[in-house]
């Protein structure tokens, strides 16, 4: 049997963790095929109904980056979510949900070292973790 691998959903900002992503790729640094990835216009604009919707999805893991804190291309947009994603990694703990599930970041789009060792420890943190088996929608069956 296959050793199991997680699949995991990221959401980066356009402007900087996005830019590094595809300078990673560019740059042919080695990077898990585990992470699919959704460009969002800052990571201030992430809603965490996202986050709760990806993992009822059947994703094991989420990861959040954007810009570094004071580089924002819309002023505090990471400001704003450094604050709500702080206060809701620690619901998602207080509702069962293994805190190392969420993940979060500040890559700039010069990075692109950083971001394929991110990459890789967000993989290996969910790997730990195991299979996701909570907040799972079940498809109802047909008879």
């Amino acid at each position: 049997m296959a050793e199991w691998e997680p699949k995991i959903l990221a959401f980066l900002c356009n402007w900087c963790s996005y830019g590094a992503a595809d300078l990673a790729g560019v740059s042919r640094l080695k990077q898990p095929p585990n992470i699919r990835i959704i460009r969002i216009p800052c990571s201030g604009r992430m809603n965490p109904k996202f986050i709760l919707q990806a993992l009822r999805k059947g994703a094991d893991g989420v990861w959040v980056s954007g810009c570094h804190p004071g580089d924002c291309h819309y002023i505090e947009g990471n400001y704003y979510a450094r604050r709500k994603f702080a206060l809701f990694k620690n619901l998602l703990e207080y509702v069962g949900i293994e805190p190392e599930r969420l993940h979060f970041s500040w890559i700039s789009s010069a990075e692109a070292t950083k971001f394929a060792a991110v990459a890789k420890d967000v993989v290996e943190s969910v790997k730990k973790v195991g299979p996701s088996s909570r907040l799972i929608k079940r498809e109802a069956e047909v008879e």
